[in-house]
């Protein structure tokens, strides 16, 4: 494939906020995200010039015209802009590149013998930094893992207790993610969730199991978990590090739930190693950055990949091989601000990444789910 012409351009994301569009040839668009509850050690997704430099930068870029890429490997060639554009331009600048050298199927370039799909982690009753206000939970994300073999069931599943909790709480407003903000404590919040399940299951027929994306370190400040909902203890809001520990893990314990992300917050990586759960997984405490992985070997067993938090596909690839090689499950995932590309769809397919965490409401959320059942129904 070689570069003819490029446009790129300033777009709004769900959240409102400015990111960049690339189109390569006329017909291959893509864009990058923006996070919300971002940790310490991503990237910057722009530089101070913010994104209108960066789009008037690569449209009069001359050098990427005529510019061959054949392979994956290629999108080396871009990485060099990264000290001007910073994360969010070269990576659009990739992913369109990307779908031009596939004709749009990513998935299929990436892996000619891709032939399974994720397990979506639904986002369905959410909180923290996503909702604006203090009516909402503490934790973050109250995620639903269905277990079904079948992709389009899983989203079916997650779209069916999505529409439960509206239908019990008609009033309850949503967050940045299309999850329902309930003002409830993180305990009432699962009481409501497992019961919700309970009754897909017994109507679906398979199991669906819970996760939390505690989001910790929007928690902690002075050395202290700070909480406005707390549940077991309402007379104390601020714990220790050892009492957070403990509070995670009853919540594990009481409520089986198999998979809880960024439990402490994102410097605490022996802490990480004391969380009980099927699947610790570390979001803020790795950003996507292989330096940070190696660090984390042994305290977690699972990591979130998000591409624009290293800024760069070649980097990303290389943390999802680094984790595969050390047994650590990489779970791909889309941030609060998003568009409507459907990339990481064909990236956790074609880099067989075992789950994608998705919200279930919103066209750029169902932008995404939409893209998996149809590369279900191609494989």
């Amino acid at each position: 494939m070689i570069i003819k012409e490029v446009k790129a351009e300033k777009i709004k994301t769900s959240t409102g906020k400015d990111t960049i569009q690339v189109t390569i040839n006329k017909k291959y668009t893509a864009s990058a995200p923006l996070g919300t509850s971002t940790g310490k050690h991503e990237v910057k997704p722009f530089p101070a010039k913010g994104v209108d430099f960066c789009a008037k930068y690569i449209n009069n870029l001359k050098e990427l015209r005529g510019m061959s890429f054949e392979n994956f490997n290629d999108l080396n060639h871009v990485e060099k802009y990264s000290d001007i554009l910073n994360g969010n331009s070269v990576l659009a600048l990739q992913f369109a590149i990307l779908k031009a050298m596939s004709n749009n199927e990513v998935h299929k370039f990436l892996n000619p013998n891709a032939d399974k799909m994720p397990v979506p982690l639904g986002n369905v009753i959410g909180g923290g930094a996503h909702f604006k206000g203090n009516a909402s939970s503490d934790f973050q994300e109250f995620l639903l893992i269905p277990r079904s073999d079948k992709m389009s069931d899983n989203a079916f599943a997650n779209e069916y207790v999505h529409k439960q909790i509206g239908r019990m709480y008609p009033n309850a407003k949503k967050t940045m993610e299309g999850a329902y903000a309930l003002n409830f404590n993180n305990v009432r919040v699962l009481d409501v969730l497992k019961s919700a399940i309970k009754k897909t299951e017994k109507e679906l027929g398979f199991k669906i199991d819970i996760g939390i994306d505690v989001a910790a370190s929007s928690l902690f400040k002075k050395s202290k978990y700070n909480y406005k909902n707390y549940s077991y203890s309402l007379s104390k809001t601020a714990l220790s590090r050892k009492e957070q520990v403990g509070f995670i893990n009853k919540l594990i314990l009481d409520y089986g739930i198999e998979y809880v992300e960024d439990p402490l917050q994102e410097n605490d990586f022996n802490g990480f190693k004391e969380i009980n759960a099927s699947l610790v997984c570390g979001d803020d405490l790795v950003c996507t950055n292989i330096e940070r992985l190696e660090k984390a070997l042994g305290k977690i067993n699972c990591i979130i990949v998000k591409p624009n938090q290293i800024g760069s596909l070649i980097k990303t690839k290389e943390a999802i091989d680094f984790a595969k090689e050390n047994k650590i499950i990489p779970v791909i995932s889309h941030r609060s601000g998003e568009t409507m590309d459907n990339i990481i769809s064909h990236l956790a397919v074609g880099f067989e990444i075992p789950y994608i965490k998705l919200g279930i409401y919103g066209r750029e959320r169902t932008a995404k789910i939409k893209e998996l059942i149809k590369i279900e129904k191609k494989i």
